[in-house]
């Protein structure tokens, strides 16, 4: 496999027949869709980067009670909203308060109108709608009022205002008796935890929701496999995807590819298009060309196929095992620098099949709406850990091209492979999975150095933000995930969602 030594390919080899016998979903091959022309655009850097998903439909509700007066006694609780103008006040500031995130947001999000509730029968409605998560907002009423709310919906966040709006009952009233903690059961929650509280602030709410935005999107994630599956020192890591992720792995066997690849690499016009292709990319700024250009337009027919491929799959990730050999004299070329084109433009593209790490970056690539880059990973020293790998995408921001050289495949010394450049100062965010267990470390690092070692081509010197003396109990050979920014507190809401055991260096 790509990037191991040849002892690690021995035991990986092995360790890959376990696999032989899996229950894997078989593609059925349509050698007649490579006859589909290649639109001229079909590869096009000036598009902007979209990372599509499916948008969040929101359901915002406010809850409130219209207090009564009566004489010589207590007859309204804290809270500014006790009567029907106060509601629809709060109702219409709530209305453009959503209106400003969702604009703001950089993910697709379908928020409803707002819902008044000041009954049982009015909560019940909740229970006939259809959306993904219930935005609560719980101005005044009683517990049983809220209790009710909160039985409608499996996905709920609370809102409740200190300064930002009239100051609300259940900023004073929520408790562990309607919400669950670290403490008690175990994620995913059957009710609201402790976590699904936001007081004032819209940032915490958006996040929320966008890590919400990435658990609907992750969960039956379909993803071609060529060459099939496998895990890194962990045999069951591609049935953990399938069962505990509900992961739609398509297994495509080198026998169904190879004829739709080789009628590619003879077809005089689509050798042309990859040529022109070529050429423009090579024309990207800091982009410069250290290896044989027919690798590269190699890549681009292997890229052009991928595509079809994941089109007629209905899909918008790919891995690819066996990398390092059957690929190579099949194409004519490597695959590291077609997944990073893949990657640059929005799609989900993976070395290795290696399904340890692969819902990770599938999670985190939802979380964070930009590309993600599966690399190996290093023993820590003096807070430096060094992060390297063959094929990193280039628009690792979302947006602009980083400055690349365009160099072979480290070990094969053959092929097309970006160095790519980060810049110095960038911070990044790093998932680090326990191989198949179900427990992801995460910890932030900010880039220092872009050396040129022996080792894969795109490599960066990054120093750990935290306790780094910490990961040297997490040393375990295995690839890591990264992505530009620091997005440790939605991971983390987003991993206890899909049932994963997660643990933050920054907490640590």
């Amino acid at each position: 496999m790509c990037c191991h030594h040849v002892n690690r390919r021995d035991f990986l080899a092995m360790s890959s027949g376990i696999l032989a016998g899996a229950n894997l979903l078989p593609f059925a091959a349509q050698p007649a869709a490579a006859d589909t022309t290649w639109a001229p655009d079909l590869w096009d850097p000036e598009r902007p980067f979209r990372s599509a998903g499916t948008a969040l439909r929101v359901r915002p509700a406010l809850m409130y009670r219209v207090a009564e007066r009566r004489e010589a006694a207590s007859w309204k609780s804290w809270g500014g909203v006790q009567t029907e103008p106060a509601a629809a006040q709060e109702a219409k500031r709530i209305a453009q308060e959503l209106k400003t995130l969702a604009a703001d947001a950089g993910f697709p999000l379908d928020v409803l109108p707002v819902l008044t509730i000041k009954s049982d029968e009015e909560a019940a409605l909740l229970a006939g709608e259809k959306y993904d998560v219930l935005l609560l907002y719980p101005a005044t009423g009683s517990g049983q009022l809220l209790e009710a709310c909160l039985s409608k919906s499996p996905d709920t966040v609370l809102f409740v205002r200190h300064r930002s709006g009239p100051v609300y009952y259940w900023y004073e009233a929520l408790s562990v008796r309607y919400l669950s903690t670290d403490a008690g059961e175990a994620p995913p929650h059957k009710r609201p935890s402790v976590h699904d509280v936001v007081v004032d602030d819209y940032k915490e709410l958006q996040w929320r929701l966008r890590a919400l935005y990435a658990v609907k999107n992750f969960a039956g994630t379909r993803i071609v496999a060529l060459g099939g599956p496998w895990g890194k020192y962990a045999a069951e890591a591609p049935d953990v995807a399938r069962n505990k992720h509900q992961i739609e792995i398509l297994d495509v066997s080198y026998a169904d590819f190879e004829p739709r690849l080789q009628k590619a690499l003879a077809d005089a016009g689509r050798v042309a298009l990859a040529g022109q292709w070529t050429e423009e990319y090579l024309r990207l700024p800091k982009t410069t060309l250290e290896t044989d250009k027919p690798f590269v337009v190699n890549a681009f027919l292997l890229y052009g196929v991928l595509k079809d491929l994941m089109r007629e799959c209905d899909a918008r990730a790919f891995t690819i095992r066996d990398c390092m050999r059957t690929i190579m004299p099949m194409s004519k070329t490597t695959a590291c620098l077609t997944l990073s084109l893949l990657n640059d433009e929005g799609l989900l593209a993976f070395c290795e099949s290696d399904f340890v790490i692969i819902p990770a970056g599938i999670l985190l690539h939802h979380v964070t709406g930009r590309p993600v880059f599966l690399h190996n990973s290093t023993f820590p020293h003096q807070g430096i850990v060094t992060c390297a790998h063959c094929t990193s995408p280039r628009r690792m921001d979302g947006a602009r091209y980083e400055p690349a050289r365009i160099l072979t495949h480290y070990e094969s010394e053959y092929g097309a492979a970006p160095k790519v450049e980060m810049p110095l100062g960038r911070q990044v965010t790093f998932i680090d999975p326990e191989y198949a267990t179900g427990r992801w470390l995460g910890f932030t690092g900010v880039v220092k150095d872009n050396p040129f070692l022996d080792i894969c081509r795109s490599q960066q010197d990054v120093e750990i933000q935290g306790d780094w003396k910490k990961l040297l109990n997490e040393v375990r050979d295995s690839h890591w995930m990264m992505a530009y920014g620091d997005c440790l507190d939605a991971l983390g809401y987003a991993s206890r969602r899909i049932g994963i055991r997660w643990e933050s260096l920054a907490e640590a």
